[in-house]
């Protein structure tokens, strides 16, 4: 019998990883918020579901989504830019009762490298960086991770991307001819769907699970320099930067993802 894996979330990262887990003989449960998506799931080999998280409650039949999967994948942007006032933490909570209540072994969840602050010093931020209390108290993005970390009995894994990039996305489109941006020294973290998938391919073919990866590409410009080199190639008015403050920013490191799981990311941002 081929592995079953649910994906909650089945968004612009979570269909194209949805595909390439079904060439590689995995059934896949998926899930949307829009009940229009549903059929696009379908026709894509996907068995579909309509879940959404709310504070305090699941609206959907969570578990039926969950039934009869060994892993589920959880892939669901926070929103809290768009909302700020949301409580995530009340809505990540409901979720973690409904693993432990199911027949789940492994859980795979897709953060981001959001967890952690810019700073002046432009930090290098490691897989095996300790949070402190107050870091987790103020970051509910950090918390969440915490509290899937510690799921019993299920075993969990947190994959943290850098800004993705890829499908026509790609924030030089947003950031092409505004003014006064800050922080052009800052150092760049991205990477492209092509090298999410192939990470998430790997944590699971190799039973990588209780563990914290990385994923970002080796990008050696500032951002100021990046974004000016994206912008000729892409044929737009390149972004103005501000330098009268100085540059706060943040360095992401994958060495032990590399090792871990003995690849190399192809650079394609």
């Amino acid at each position: 019998m081929s592995t079953q894996i649910s994906i909650l979330g089945c968004g612009w990262l979570g269909i194209p990883l949805a595909k390439s887990l079904i060439e590689k003989g995995y059934k896949i449960k998926g899930s949307s918020t829009s009940e229009d998506k549903l059929e696009v799931l379908k026709s894509a080999g996907i068995q579909p579901f309509k879940i959404e998280l709310k504070e305090e409650k699941i609206l959907g039949d969570i578990a039926s989504f969950l039934e009869g999967s060994e892993i589920l994948i959880i892939d669901i942007p926070p929103g809290l830019r768009r909302n700020p006032n949301s409580n995530y933490i009340a809505k990540v909570k409901p979720l973690l009762q409904a693993i432990s209540a199911s027949s789940l072994s492994k859980v795979l969840y897709i953060s981001s490298t959001g967890v952690f602050e810019d700073h002046e010093t432009i930090p290098d931020y490691t897989e095996q960086y300790v949070f402190s209390s107050s870091e987790i108290k103020a970051n509910p993005l950090v918390e969440a991770e915490q509290l899937i970390l510690n799921l019993s009995p299920a075993k969990a894994s947190v994959l943290r991307f850098g800004g993705l990039v890829g499908e026509g996305r790609h924030p030089i489109h947003f950031l092409a001819g505004r003014k006064g941006l800050q922080n052009p020294e800052g150092p760049v973290n991205l990477i492209h769907l092509s090298n999410c998938i192939r990470l998430i391919l790997e944590v699971i073919s190799q039973d990588q699970f209780g563990e914290i990866f990385h994923g970002v590409e080796i990008i050696q410009l500032s951002k100021q320099a990046y974004y000016a080199k994206k912008a000729k190639e892409y044929d737009l008015v390149p972004p103005e930067f501000e330098y009268t403050q100085t540059t706060k920013g943040k360095t992401i490191r994958m060495d032990r993802t590399s090792k871990t799981l003995g690849i190399e990311l192809e650079n394609k941002v």
